[in-house]
């Protein structure tokens, strides 16, 4: 009996309709790249595993998919290392490479190998699948498509602003209103790791908290506390949960928390340039959030910080998300190159617009006509018609079989081809069309001129 076919968990196939859904969303997201000055470039689907290990943090690193060495890997694992069950250890040994977790530690190579072709500040997008480890769920997969744009070679603040406009060019053109572009700043959290005496648990107070919304107050701080992190500094933290006010308020609190920490005031006046310079700009569609538990446990991050927010109607992570890196490429010997980029999350925003009902009618591509098969000499006289019509751009196609007519009209209708052509021994000796409404059932003879005029 034949083994009945499947596919892993957290990976999909996509139907037509479903791929001309996502190629919409691509389509606009590539479009306002550009738009906003972006170059693509694309990386290969598996790096050298010393290019992604330890680049993501332990929690990052767990969830990489390692790729096994070809031919005989056990052969070079001695029996001692084998039985004391070193994972890690006999990892390295047996699997050199992995597949890429997100686009920006392989951009970051990329960066570096290329840089005497790069022109600078180098602002790229990329468009490409990554892969994960982790627990499938309702908008979370192993396999999924990040869609990502970054500039490199300049600290400059007004990158960030550009980046807050580029997200909410991307949402209007999508009409996905309700979005909104939490934002925060890592020299914030380190200046409060120090204003709390937890700095040497930085790290971990960061992932912590960034759980807060998943976990709730109390999970953060048994956390915490788990961590190593004293009652003490946890009860200074205890504001955070409850950070409430406008930008401007909040920005007030903060200043008053950090007075003590250099590190924390740089981020407060960073955060403060790029609130004023997106209230003088304005947004179409998003509104923007200053959230102190955002810290998106990637340990790259220096500066600014975004997660972008599905409308509250809808039960979803974040769709987006990125910030500023001050120095990724120094992981593989380019130092002093700061970055900035964001990413949107393809698949959830799929999500979101199927849920909404924001996808357009006219997104899947339908058949505009199908020319009925009744035998070889008709099939050659519709053939010559169809590479016509398909010059100027009409969807048409022929029915490959001269099967009954019922059957080749019942699957006009299960495509929902809404026009069918009937070019029988009276039509192609008339040199003539009838064209048959699906929809109202009325034919219509013709020309082929007229046939061409009708359909477009």
């Amino acid at each position: 009996m034949a083994q009945k076919p499947s596919i892993p968990k957290g990976t999909r196939d996509f139907s037509p309709v479903q791929v001309a859904k996502r190629n919409y969303i691509i389509n606009t997201i590539k479009e306002k790249f550009q738009l906003f000055g972006f170059q693509p470039i694309e990386t290969p689907s598996f790096e050298n595993s010393d290019t992604l290990m330890g680049k993501y943090g332990e929690e990052g690193d767990r969830l990489i998919f390692k790729i096994l060495n070809s031919g005989d890997y056990l052969n070079k694992i001695d029996n001692s290392l084998y039985e004391s069950k070193d994972s890690k250890k006999i990892t390295s040994i047996i699997s050199e490479k992995a597949l890429r977790y997100d686009l920006t530690v392989p951009f970051a190579r990329y960066v570096v190998q290329h840089q005497n072709e790069i022109d600078f500040p180098f602002k790229r997008y990329q468009i490409q699948p990554v892969w994960r480890a982790d627990r499938p769920q309702k908008g979370r997969f192993r396999e999924f498509y990040q869609c990502d744009a970054d500039v490199v070679g300049s600290i400059s603040l007004w990158q960030e602003v550009d980046f807050i406009k580029l997200y909410d060019a991307v949402f209007t053109a999508l009409q996905l209103e309700g979005v909104t572009i939490k934002m925060n700043n890592r020299k914030i959290l380190s200046g409060i790791a120090e204003v709390i005496g937890a700095s040497d648990k930085l790290i971990d107070f960061t992932v912590a908290l960034d759980k807060l919304d998943k976990i709730g107050e109390e999970g953060v701080k048994k956390e915490m506390l788990n961590k190593g992190i004293s009652e003490t500094a946890i009860e200074k933290v205890k504001p955070l949960f409850d950070f409430k006010g406008t930008s401007s308020e909040k920005v007030e609190k903060l200043k008053a928390m950090l007075a003590t920490s250099e590190e924390g005031m740089r981020g407060v006046e960073e955060l403060e340039f790029i609130l004023t310079a997106v209230e003088e700009m304005s947004l179409e569609t998003a509104s923007i959030d200053l959230d102190v538990t955002l810290a998106r446990g990637l340990n790259y991050y220096t500066g600014a910080i975004f997660e972008v927010s599905a409308p509250d109607t809808v039960k979803m992570g974040s769709i987006g998300g990125g910030g500023r890196y001050d120095d990724l490429t120094g992981i593989f010997g380019l130092k002093n190159i700061s970055g900035m980029g964001i990413s949107f999350g393809l698949d959830r925003i799929y999500l979101v617009l199927e849920e909404l009902n924001l996808f357009p009618e006219t997104v899947t591509p339908v058949t505009k006509v199908l020319f009925i098969n009744f035998g070889e000499n008709e099939a050659l006289y519709c053939l010559k018609a169809i590479q016509k019509l398909r010059k100027d751009k009409i969807v048409a196609e022929l029915y490959p079989d001269s099967a009954k007519m019922k059957k080749q009209m019942t699957y006009a209708n299960k495509r929902s081809i809404p026009f069918v052509v009937l070019a029988g021994t009276e039509e192609v000796k008339n040199k003539s069309f009838t064209v048959k409404d699906m929809v109202s059932g009325t034919q219509t003879e013709m020309n082929y001129e007229k046939l061409k005029e009708f359909l477009q």
